[in-house]
């Protein structure tokens, strides 16, 4: 095994990974990235399935996500806008497909008029949230103890208002059931989007996509590091800090207690350590004075800490999982929709495929579909032959679509429940009451070890955005370690 010394050892070659170790090495200290996977981007992945380019991972950039915007312009990548024009669909409760324009689904108008007013209330609530700091909203709380579900239900008896306003954090961005989050989660969702508003408005969370797709940003990001990336190297062990001294043992103490005394006297003096790190992977050993987990919480637990991580991060990670979903790709001949006045854009809280887009490359003559099936949903479908989980999906898109759309030339669901290193889609949240009880910590280094994560990001929350702030932010800590 190879054995090598750093400044500072990085843990995933995601965005924020990359993002952090390229701020380093530009301010003269050296680094190595390791990752787990065959490839860099973690969430990111563009790939060619059946000869169609796909992106499977994230792909779209939002007027309000700078962070990404200065990053693919430094790169000096393109974007280019999404197919939005001609009406968007709608599927009510009746189970009829609706043609619409703007913003507002096509409900009764008293359904309209409780949307418009709950949203103003959730409008004014997150311009109260500091995204990077919810815990701190004096309700923060009272509203971290009331699930998603139960607030709007206390807002409105109208079940197709609750539906459509539970949608935009739940089903599209969260991908958890309703019930099993937080009010304050969901402000959290939407606050790092700016507003309740933008993150129900498909215009402007699903603006632009980068031409020859977003994985470019940590590929190119990796290239700037040469040699430095190792793939293929998934970290088993972290050594951390300095042994602390056994402390004494008084004579009536029994062995067990003394060794876990011990123990704990060893993590606390870890935490506080600056003595560096020890990150063991499958081929390579790098000792660094500090390290950079750049991969999402929910896999800290694949690592072998000596010594453990603080209790205070245990209990955390018992509280925060994984969302799921499953990305539907469907290719056509040509995208028909068009040719019918459809912008390919779809919506409904009552479908399998809850949403859809019009997500055909730039420059390609055939036409693609997005959809997306989510929490529950997503699970039910696992439990069936990949035949009649195909089958009903594309029933769900011929809903909004017509016939044409049970027939694509290539199809593909991407599941991320099924990667190992990543255990589900799109980020990580926490349970019922964990933000307000454990939010603060979350980002707090322990000792020589530093975090980075979309997971926990602010601004950019669970967005790729998020990911290339919380890299900056990291680097920066270290920065500033090694400047005092």
């Amino acid at each position: 095994m190879d054995e090598i010394t750093r400044d500072v050892v990085v843990i995933g070659a995601g965005a924020a990974g990359l993002t952090a170790a390229n701020d380093l090495r530009k301010a003269g200290l050296s680094v190595a990235v390791l990752e787990a996977r065959d490839r860099v981007g973690g969430r990111l992945w563009t790939d060619v399935i059946e000869g169609a380019m796909l992106e499977l991972g994230g792909q779209w950039v939002s007027p309000d996500q700078q962070a990404l915007i200065d990053t693919v312009a430094d790169l000096g990548l393109s974007t280019y806008s999404r197919y939005r024009d001609g009406e968007s669909v709608y599927v009510g409760a009746d189970g009829e497909a609706k043609r619409f324009t703007g913003e507002m689904f096509p409900v009764a108008a008293s359904t309209e008029q409780t949307i418009d007013e709950i949203t103003a209330r959730l409008d004014a609530m997150v311009a109260e949230i500091d995204p990077d700091k919810p815990w701190e909203h004096p309700r923060a709380a009272e509203w971290d103890k009331v699930s998603w579900d139960a607030w709007l239900r206390q807002q409105t008896d109208d079940d197709e208002a609750v539906r459509n306003l539970a949608f935009a954090t739940g089903s599209a961005m969260l991908t958890k059931p309703t019930h099993t989050f937080s009010l304050l989660q969901s402000l959290l969702m939407a606050a790092s989007a700016g507003s309740y508003s933008h993150l129900v408005d498909a215009d402007f969370i699903l603006d632009k996509r980068v031409a020859g797709g977003l994985q470019q940003v940590p590929e190119l990001l990796a290239e700037r590091l040469g040699d430095d990336v190792y793939l293929n190297q998934p970290v088993r062990r972290i050594v951390w800090g300095a042994d602390s001294a056994t402390p004494d043992r008084p004579a009536d103490t029994g062995q067990r207690v003394a060794d876990l005394q011990a123990l704990t006297a060893r993590v606390e003096a870890a935490a506080s350590s600056s003595d560096g790190v020890t990150v063991i992977a499958d081929g390579v050993t790098v000792r660094a004075r500090f390290a950079i987990l750049a991969l999402a919480p929910v896999l800290y637990s694949r690592i072998s800490f000596e010594p453990p991580l603080p209790r205070l991060q245990h209990q955390m990670h018992q509280h925060i999982s994984m969302g799921f979903v499953i990305k539907v790709h469907a290719v056509y001949e040509t995208p028909f929709w068009r040719e019918q006045g459809l912008s390919g854009t779809a919506f409904s809280p009552y479908e399998l495929c809850h949403e859809a887009y019009d997500n055909t490359n730039h420059g390609d003559e055939r036409g693609t579909l997005v959809g997306f099936v989510s929490d529950q949903n997503a699970d039910d479908l696992f439990r069936l032959s990949a035949e009649e989980r195909k089958e009903r999906i594309l029933e769900s898109l011929s809903r909004y679509y017509g016939p044409a759309a049970k027939t694509p030339v290539v199809y593909y669901e991407s599941d991320w429940g099924t990667e190992e290193w990543t255990r589900g889609a799109y980020a990580a949240s926490f349970d019922l009451g964990g933000l307000h009880r454990y939010g603060a910590d979350q980002r707090q280094p322990m000792g020589a070890i530093h975090l980075a994560c979309s997971d926990m990001a602010g601004a950019g929350y669970q967005h790729v955005d998020g990911a290339i702030r919380q890299g900056h932010r990291a680097a920066d800590e270290i920065l500033e370690r090694t400047r005092g």
